[in-house]
């Protein structure tokens, strides 16, 4: 069944070492989109294979679904449910137990919509149990040996020793984001519903003026608006983390989504005099549009906002110096008043809202988080230089299409 080679007891000692290294990777991050990449990647490297998956229980349905692969912008993947009957995946989660699959062409079970609707080619096929308080979560595969070899007892082993180690760290990452994010909706909601409740108290008052009355009336809409912008933006952030969103990914014209996203803030910056200048070239991007123009979105009423009055807002592109592989890299620049080393560090946390001019947050202080775990789900990275009295640079990096 297995490779008759075994590993030397210097290999094996390397790997158990690489293990516990893994393990403090995994227990120091709640982050669970970070958490399942560091999976991946880690099940890859220590069974030399070319792919790996993540397959999760829905804790509601109980359906069995890929929650991350090394092909993690597969928007087809997500949408797979796995069946527990007449799938490896299912057999494991059944049974509880490890299965290894050293020729799928000749495995009735193997499931081959996957391969089907990735253009995909299985060769073999090792699948472990992920295992959190005595009961299995879900499972962790890994696809392919490298150089056409077959799967060993090793191999095993180190994937079961990975899985148990990820299961826990999956299962404190839930309940953290649920506590943790629980926690923040609630406290977020407290405002605008406590305005709301106080405009309805006066609105009941016999001696209310009618031009008092009007005036509460646009409170209470502007407060209706912000409870459907952050519970809006609550159920995008919280599918982000949870790495259930799903990415849409095409190739598309990275230039035109830019001038489509400067029209619509247009009138926004002619009210503050603002001047926006676009020195992209053309480049041809991979990944979701929609959630692209959403952190492009983000990151210019963002720029109008805290700019000087006549300020001045660029966007640039070019090839990113950062990655390796072909990516994009996009600056929005502007000239307003900056920000202090301090905030600068809380940027993309969740809630965290800077001051504008006049002294008062504004928004829901989510976009940044947001715009954070898309970029990051397509594999790139966002981040911000600024100087006071200067202005701010927002850089976001993008994968560019292989078809450029």
């Amino acid at each position: 069944m297995y490779s008759n080679s075994s590993p030397t007891e210097t290999q094996l000692l390397a790997s158990y070492e690489r293990l516990i290294e893994i393990s403090h990777q995994l227990n120091s991050t709640l982050d669970l989109g970070t958490l399942l990449r560091h999976i991946i990647s880690a099940a890859t490297e220590l069974t030399k294979t070319e792919e790996a998956s993540i397959l999760l229980l829905d804790p509601t349905t109980g359906e069995l679904r890929f929650e991350s692969t090394t092909n993690s912008n597969t928007l087809e993947m997500e949408d797979i449910i796995v069946p527990k009957e007449g799938s490896i995946a299912g057999w494991v989660v059944t049974h509880g137990e490890p299965r290894v699959i050293q020729d799928v062409s000749h495995e009735p079970s193997f499931f081959s919509r996957v391969d089907d609707t990735l253009e995909f080619k299985t060769r073999n096929l090792l699948g472990v149990p992920m295992r959190a308080q005595n009961r299995v979560i879900g499972v962790l595969e890994a696809v392919n040996k490298k150089d056409g070899a077959r799967f060993e007892e090793h191999d095993i082993q180190v994937l079961i020793t990975l899985a148990n180690q990820a299961a826990i760290a999956i299962e404190n990452a839930r309940l953290f984001q649920q506590s943790d994010f629980i926690s923040e909706m609630v406290h977020e909601l407290r405002t605008p519903l406590a305005a709301l409740k106080a405009s309805t108290t006066l609105l009941l008052r016999p001696d209310l003026p009618s031009e008092k009355r009007e005036d509460i009336i646009y409170t209470m809409q502007g407060e209706t608006e912000r409870l459907i912008r952050l519970t809006s933006e609550f159920l995008d952030l919280a599918r982000l983390e949870s790495g259930r969103a799903k990415l849409d990914i095409a190739s598309f014209d990275l230039l035109r989504l830019i001038k489509e996203s400067v029209d619509v803030v247009l009138s926004q910056a002619s009210d503050r005099g603002v001047t926006l200048e676009i020195l992209c070239e053309p480049f041809t991007i991979s990944g979701d549009r929609g959630k692209i123009k959403q952190v492009l979105l983000n990151l210019l009423t963002n720029a109008i906002k805290y700019n000087r009055q006549g300020g001045t807002i660029t966007l640039d592109a070019r090839v990113s110096p950062v990655h390796e592989e072909p990516f994009v890299e996009l600056a929005v620049n502007d000239t307003g008043y900056g920000i202090s080393k301090e905030n600068q560090k809380n940027m993309f946390q969740k809630f965290y809202r800077v001051a504008n001019t006049a002294g008062f947050t504004t928004g829901t202080g989510l976009g940044l988080a947001i715009a954070k775990h898309i970029i990051e789900a397509h594999g790139g990275h966002i981040w911000l230089e600024s100087q006071e009295d200067v202005g701010s640079t927002f850089y976001l990096t993008l994968p560019l299409s292989q078809q450029s």
